[in-house]
């Protein structure tokens, strides 16, 4: 930080960004910084994610933040409480801001809170929201790849699911998102690896009655969290890089 405030001050682009011509944007060159949060409690990484959010400028470099939670349930903005169920009391109840309905967070699941700026110029080009969505939702199913399983999208419900064997349509990865005004984004996704599964049934998962919830050693995949944390947030940096074509179409004229 203290490098990149001298380079400001000395007229030259902080570490990073590149000005091209006339260009009153910059171009951001520099992927997120990924930080390892270790095993932390919601409230707390809540507002850490609203401060950094509220206090970010312009010539802020993107964040992942990778972290573990001790067992909790949040509501997304819209939440309904009627799907919390029998045994849901045992758990730490928090609402939100994202988007979504209710979800748990627990130990042995990875969960990475996306800072960005989707508005700003970067290698990939200025993201949409539903590109935003897209690609997340393409480097998990990449990483459930390297584990020699199929994830796959359901049409209207965001998140992964898996696409065949015996646990077929059973959900394996969730996303809730805040994307302000501004188009500054924080909260994430989570992927489930290696969990106690109980308080799923407690809940009617994303507000699905029935909805049937796995982690990777149920499917099959022995995993050290540690590795698909670092796998995941690798995957996602080069995913939202890519040039590649997410073939969905443009919602509006302003990404956000």
């Amino acid at each position: 930080m203290a490098a990149a405030v001298a380079a400001a001050l000395a007229g030259a682009p902080p570490a990073g960004l590149i000005y091209n011509g006339g260009m009153t944007s910059p171009i951001h060159t520099e992927p997120a910084l990924i930080r390892h949060l270790g095993l932390a409690d919601y409230d707390s990484t809540f507002a850490a994610m609203r401060a950094f959010t509220d206090a970010r400028t312009p010539e802020t470099r993107d964040e992942f933040w990778i972290v573990e939670h001790p067992p909790v349930f949040t509501l997304g903005l819209g939440a309904d409480r009627g799907h919390l169920l029998a045994g849901a009391s045992a758990i730490p109840v928090v609402q939100t801001d994202r988007g979504g309905e209710v979800t748990y967070h627990g130990p042995g699941q990875v969960v990475i809170y996306m800072l960005m700026d989707l508005r700003r110029n970067k290698p990939g080009g200025k993201l949409y929201a539903r590109q935003f969505v897209h690609k997340i939702e393409q480097a998990i199913i990449n990483v459930l790849g390297a584990y020699n399983l199929v994830g796959e999208r359901v049409d209207g419900a965001p998140g992964i699911y898996m696409a065949g064997g015996p646990k077929r349509g059973a959900k394996i990865a969730a996303l809730g998102l805040k994307v302000r005004g501004n188009g500054c984004t924080y909260h994430g996704l989570s992927l489930n690896v290696a969990m106690d599964l109980a308080p799923f049934s407690w809940i009617n998962p994303c507000g699905y009655a029935g909805l049937e919830t796995v982690d990777m050693r149920t499917v099959g995949a022995q995993a050290m969290l540690s590795d698909v944390q670092q796998q995941l947030a690798d995957e996602l940096i080069r995913v939202l890089a890519s040039n590649e074509s997410t073939n969905l179409a443009r919602e509006g004229t302003q990404p956000i």
